[in-house]
């Protein structure tokens, strides 16, 4: 199976592009998760013929979102975490499959000078225990834009960020907490040294400098890992700040 993940940053602009149609069609896949979809279920430009559609959009127009195109109809869909303060962001959607559960998010980013940080690691709890609660029933495959680059070799440069969301010892001590929790990060688990990135800040040219963090993740119980044969970063394809990445597993 094929599975993709790319937060679009504003899926109707992308769409209009033809970007993202494209890349649909020219990589088929199973299941492919969005985030920052910012827009209402109406407001969707395109359909996307063969594929089951499930959209958690944000009360607040324009902002945050989640959505997932799946071939196969899954047994049960679940929206928002439980215990959630805030479940009008839009973050999380669950599917149910009959061996599995995807689940795809948008972690909270802890904003300039962490203002939100202790928001996002009572929401990363939240999200950890609906992991660990779904994998105690079937396996988990877990994608998104994690909002955390995990190692140093995770963005370019670390010496300068260890005060800043995304890569503060706070963030990256709760995605250690998962992984502990009987998790594996795919793309770091087959790639140990191999250096690409998923987002790049649109400002001083960023991309085209090689300036960039790996944040997007697909995250898999511990126990799938031997079906999982790649991990994959289209660092190559356009249309957003960040870039889609991929998971190629035997289910």
């Amino acid at each position: 199976m094929k599975l993709l993940n790319w937060n679009v940053n504003g899926l109707r602009a992308i769409m209009n592009k033809g970007t993202l149609l494209e890349f649909i069609k020219s990589e088929d896949p199973d299941i492919m998760a969005f985030e920052e979809t910012k827009l209402q279920p109406e407001q969707l430009p395109h359909s996307f013929d063969g594929y089951h559609l499930y959209i958690n959009s944000a009360v607040r127009k324009g902002y945050s979102g989640v959505m997932v195109i799946s071939k196969e109809e899954p047994l049960n869909v679940i929206y928002d975490i439980e215990g959630e303060d805030e479940p009008l962001e839009g973050r999380v959607i669950t599917l149910e499959y009959r061996d599995y559960y995807f689940v795809c998010a948008y972690v909270p980013n802890s904003k300039d000078g962490l203002l939100r940080l202790d928001y996002r690691m009572k929401w990363e709890d939240l999200l950890r225990k609906h992991l660990t609660q779904l994998d105690q029933k079937k396996p988990v495959i877990y994608t998104g834009d994690l909002n955390v680059a995990h190692e140093e070799i995770d963005l370019k440069n670390p010496d300068t960020n260890h005060f800043n969301a995304g890569f503060s010892d706070e963030e990256r001590a709760k995605f250690s907490e998962l992984l502990k929790a009987g998790f594996a990060d795919t793309y770091r688990e087959l790639y140990p040294e191999r250096v690409q990135y998923s987002w790049w800040s649109y400002r001083a040219r960023a991309r085209e400098r090689g300036v960039g963090w790996r944040i997007d993740y697909f995250v898999v119980s511990k126990r799938l890992m031997p079906q999982v044969s790649d991990s994959i970063i289209y660092d190559d394809v356009y249309g957003s700040d960040h870039c889609p990445v991929g998971l190629i597993v035997d289910l």
